[in-house]
């Protein structure tokens, strides 16, 4: 089965600090900017930034409750998420051993020309 890349959902989770803030909301359930910003080293307007990239990508969705917003992570976009990688691992997997078998054969092939010549 091959699983298509998101770059848009690849591009979010590429950055440590939008990781960190996956984790925090996993861990706590959910959470504002606010509360995001008091456990991270970047200031509240970082945080609500990094949450507008993690939200287009779908790994977030927020509510409104008075005038902050609560952001929970989306379990199932975290799945694929978890399923691309899965997939791209076991593809360089595969191209890993294709060219560790290519090597070992020419060193074979290089060992048996150098004892038959």
């Amino acid at each position: 089965m091959t699983v298509a890349v998101d770059d848009r959902l690849w591009s979010a989770v590429g950055d440590p600090t939008r990781r960190r803030m996956l984790d925090l909301l996993l861990a706590a359930g959910g959470g504002t900017a606010t509360t995001l910003s008091a456990q991270l080293p970047v200031t509240r307007q970082a945080v609500a930034k990094h949450l507008v990239v993690l939200d287009r990508a779908g790994l977030v969705h927020a509510t409104t409750a008075g005038r902050e917003k609560h952001y929970h992570v989306d379990s199932a976009q975290l799945e694929r998420a978890v399923a691309q990688l899965a997939e791209v691992g076991a593809t360089w997997d595969r191209r890993l051993r294709r060219i560790q078998q290519i090597a070992e054969a020419v060193a074979t092939s290089t060992r048996k020309d150098a004892h038959d010549g």
